[in-house]
């Protein structure tokens, strides 16, 4: 793969990156416009293809936040055409990584001293190349370690970024008005967080030490004394990217095994510790020899305040999800419904969000769930398509929900899609026997 020996950092220079990606598209729309006057029956097909292959060559040498953005929606499988879900999740784990010489100049400026001057063997080029940064393999005292590298400017540059990124987000959630800035607020935390690793270590060390009662979970371990606020150093793990491992051919039992250990793992966190791994794509899990599931990125942890965690699972419990008047109530509690909403408006939404509330809690309401239903994901699929085609959404506020659902979403579809992968069926209150 073509390395890089240079990562725009600067405003001007990311703007004008991203200036020419949007003169691609508007070429790609120019195109399309023509051969349909040709041919009516001509679908966008070619041009999701030729738009996710624009928009993903521009992002990948920028790195940072716009490249994040990226591939949080490569997780939304509902939510993009498949063109651009396909392209946009190579920013998951496989980007162009830096060049080796870019790299060394990196790591001195970030620890003060060479890689060769801390372990006593660092491969140059790197093993795996996302969004925020790179990871080296590397040696010290007998043990294999992994380093993972931030990629330079990339802390600097989350504000610019989302302003670039924000009126793409704004068109395509049909967000209107002041209130829509709170979750752009969100994002741009969350992210500034990300780029922190002292603050991963430290996350880090606190939910793998009390995960590790959950059978079939493995972790790293992290080193503090070769880490800094950009350089993270923890054990180097064996085993295949859980994308590469859903590739092959492996049993039912085998799928149920992992998927189970990925359930609880999720669900201990949720409510045991209320806060949770909110990155749940393919390239921060493992697989191990011994059919393990290892999980190796902390970045992205969000905590679960009070005020929305009752509201959010008491929704989902079917005495309250069937009773009216507490439907309603929690509605207003998780700010899905609004005091200024027209009559018009509280009877779409509360109608919209029984639906789609319904099919997503459905989990929560089994002693047992097999996520590799078809029944289940043609519902959200079908659920999608609908909404995503309503002429009268897009007519109304699109600001609906608290910020926290960002997160917290991102982390069930995210979840949700890992176990269908799996084809798992879990056993879905297993995880309060580890609480």
């Amino acid at each position: 793969m073509k390395t890089l020996d240079k990562i725009p950092t600067g405003k001007i220079e990311r703007a004008g990156k991203l200036v020419q990606t949007g003169m691609k598209i508007g070429g790609n729309y120019l195109k399309y416009y023509g051969e349909k006057i040709i041919n009516p029956n001509l679908t966008k097909d070619a041009l999701n293809e030729n738009n996710a292959e624009d928009i993903y060559d521009g992002l990948k040498s920028l790195k940072g936040s716009a490249l994040k953005v990226a591939q949080m929606l490569s997780m939304e499988k509902n939510l993009l055409p498949s063109a651009y879900v396909e392209k946009f999740s190579l920013a998951q784990f496989s980007v162009p990584p830096l060049s080796a010489p870019l790299v060394r100049k990196t790591f001195k400026r970030y620890q003060g001293k060479y890689p060769e001057e801390i372990y006593d063997s660092f491969t140059a080029n790197s093993v795996n190349a996302a969004s925020i940064g790179q990871v080296h393999k590397a040696k010290k005292e007998g043990k294999e370690l992994a380093v993972k590298i931030q990629y330079p400017g990339v802390a600097e540059s989350i504000s610019s970024d989302l302003a670039i990124v924000k009126p793409i987000a704004i068109r395509m959630f049909n967000l209107q008005g002041k209130d829509s800035e709170k979750y752009f607020k969100e994002v741009e935390n969350k992210l500034t967080e990300e780029t922190n690793y002292i603050l991963e270590l430290e996350q880090s060390e606190e939910i793998t030490v009390a995960c590790s009662v959950i059978p079939n979970m493995l972790f790293p371990k992290y080193y503090k004394n070769l880490s800094s606020e950009r350089i993270i150093t923890m054990d180097w793990m064996n085993g295949l990217h859980l994308s590469e491992f859903i590739k092959n051919d492996f049993s039912e039992e085998t799928g149920n095994k992992l998927g189970q250990a990925l359930w609880d793992f999720y669900m201990y966190q949720m409510h045991g510790l209320r806060k949770v791994h909110a990155d749940p794509h393919p390239g921060n899990f493992l697989v191990n020899e011994k059919e393990q599931l290892i999980a190796i990125d902390f970045g992205c942890i969000k905590q679960i305040p009070e005020d929305f965690y009752v509201p959010y699972f008491e929704i989902a419990k079917k005495e309250n999800f069937e009773d009216e008047a507490i439907f309603k109530q929690k509605m207003y509690e998780l700010e899905i419904l609004r005091e200024d909403d027209s009559e018009k408006e509280l009877k779409f939404f509360t109608a919209l969000f029984r639906e789609m509330l319904g099919v997503f809690t459905s989990p929560f309401n089994k002693e047992y769930f097999d996520f590799g239903d078809d029944i289940f994901w043609n519902k959200i699929a079908d659920l999608s398509e609908r909404y995503s085609n309503d002429a009268k959404i897009r007519k109304m506020n699109g600001n609906r929900g608290s910020k926290h659902f960002l997160y917290i979403n991102r982390t069930f579809f995210g979840l949700y899609n890992l176990l269908y992968d799996l084809k798992a069926k879990v056993e879905v209150n297993k995880f309060k026997e580890y609480l």
